[in-house]
């Protein structure tokens, strides 16, 4: 497969060390369960630049270790040319889905780029949030309900990438 076949995909979250590499490495871990690790390249980044270069938030590589997901990379801002690299941006919540549509508005508006930006949980099946959660300043059980969040609309990107595409 060449790299222009290539489907990319990048969740975005405030920091890029609890959200957005969480569904980063649960959708890698997924893809690569379903076979699709030559097909989809997945990445994440936030829409701050506070914690680049650090390595995913300790918590949530703990949680999802717990899980048999293994947590890996480093954060990163969003920058524009992502708009253009990738062809689907997820994002974790409301102020994240704004920043990103404010960034493509910066540069040249929604229509002068590749990427759809959605929100993560329109892919949710099995809970009806509409946001992921910041787990940051709570305890566990918030890195435990981004997680299932995060399995459950994941899964589900799988199984219609499958069916249909994305």
């Amino acid at each position: 497969m060449t790299d222009s076949t290539l489907y990319r995909i990048l969740f975005v979250c405030m920091g890029n060390i609890c959200r957005s590499p969480a569904g980063e490495n649960v959708l890698r871990h997924l893809a690569t369960r379903a076979g699709l690790e030559e097909v989809w390249e997945i990445d994440s980044a936030g829409t701050i630049s506070t914690h680049t270069g650090n390595p995913p938030d300790s918590r949530m590589s703990a949680a999802a270790g717990k899980r048999g997901i293994r947590m890996s990379g480093r954060a990163r801002q969003i920058h524009a040319s992502d708009l253009d690299r990738f062809d689907l941006i997820l994002t974790m919540d409301n102020d994240n889905l704004a920043d990103v549509k404010g960034l493509a508005a910066r540069h040249g508006g929604m229509e002068a780029h590749r990427a759809r930006i959605v929100p993560f949980c329109t892919y949710c099946e099995s809970h009806g949030e509409t946001e992921v959660p910041d787990p940051y300043y709570g305890g566990p059980e918030g890195f435990e309900k981004v997680l299932d969040l995060l399995e459950d609309g994941c899964a589900a990107m799988v199984r219609r990438f499958r069916e249909t595409g994305l």
